[in-house]
């Protein structure tokens, strides 16, 4: 079959191919997708030049964001049927045909959510919805988004208006802003150090100088949930300048350490953009041979959401 494979260059344009590699072969736990769609996520893209320290190897395979159908159902008897439409969150390995996931990472499909849209789901979608949990109680509290317009600020912003929240959210980026007010926040401001007042819950996800500004936003008592570093710069704190929000809390927030499964927490947000609850933003849509250059434009930031890839 074929897969998207790194290649080990230094140029992020020149750092994928589509080439031949082995079937999947999966454990008893483990259905085989046939890929319909993928969406790249720019943490595959800075992993891929070396963000994360150092450049991908030669031969390793990114996805963690799938749309398609089981034609090889798991061998234990768990999850879905073959021919069940899927959307689902492997740790890797899914920008291919076809792909072996653990059942406990699949949600069925319903007909009126497309592959496309449930693509754009999984890791983004997982970080939002897990961050609502570890907030705790969200009705009438202030909460501050940093990064508001990147996949995971979209699904947060929609959650925590949905769960009662008051937002301002975080964005440089004037039309995000305007789909950011549509969702529920209300407000905008194009940096934290611009937002007004205190808040209850900061959510911040850049790092560096964003860092110290938004935790310098928190009221007393409030708690800050830390889950990246998407500005690439690590963040500084000056202790006696958070004295006025005394005592406050710190979280770091790895969204893959959860009680919940990841098929169970997909299925809910199946569920809710079903309901019309929740938005996913897909910005582009395109045949998986542009995949190296969707990963160029995420990296860049010139694409509006996700990008989502097709197999045909």
């Amino acid at each position: 079959m074929k897969a998207v494979i790194a290649t080990g260059l230094n140029t992020l344009a020149d750092s994928l191919e589509i080439t031949d590699v082995p079937e999947p072969e999966p454990q008893a736990d483990e259905a085989v997708v046939a890929v319909e769609a993928f969406s790249v996520n720019r943490g595959e893209a800075l992993f891929l030049t070396g963000g994360y320290g150092r450049p991908a190897d030669k031969g390793w395979r990114p996805g963690q964001d799938i749309a398609g159908v089981v034609v090889r159902a798991a061998a234990d008897g768990s999850g879905p049927a073959v021919g069940t439409r899927v959307v689902g969150h492997p740790e890797g390995t899914g920008w291919a045909e076809r792909v072996a996931v653990p059942t406990g990472r699949l949600a069925e499909l319903p007909d009126a959510v497309s592959a496309t849209t449930a693509a754009a789901l999984p890791l983004a979608g997982l970080t939002a919805l897990r961050l609502v949990r570890a907030a705790g109680d969200i009705v009438g509290r202030r909460a501050l988004v940093t990064a508001a317009a990147g996949g995971v600020g979209f699904f947060l912003t929609e959650l925590l208006a949905g769960a009662g929240a008051e937002i301002v959210a975080v964005t440089s980026n004037d039309t995000r802003a305007v789909r950011l007010r549509e969702f529920g926040a209300a407000q905008v401001v194009k940096r934290a150090a611009d937002a007004g007042g205190r808040y209850d819950l900061v959510f911040e996800s850049v790092g560096g100088q964003e860092f110290a500004d938004a935790v310098g936003k928190a009221a007393p008592g409030a708690t800050v949930l830390w889950y990246g570093q998407a500005g690439l710069k690590a963040p500084t704190l000056d202790f006696f300048s958070l004295m006025a929000s005394t005592p406050l809390t710190v979280k770091h927030f790895p969204h893959w350490i959860s009680p919940v499964t990841d098929g169970q927490d997909i299925a809910t947000l199946v569920r809710l953009v079903g309901a019309g609850r929740l938005h996913p933003e897909v910005g582009r849509v395109a045949d998986w041979a542009d995949t190296a250059q969707a990963v160029v434009d995420v990296y860049e930031r010139r694409v509006q959401g996700n990008a989502v890839l097709t197999i045909d």
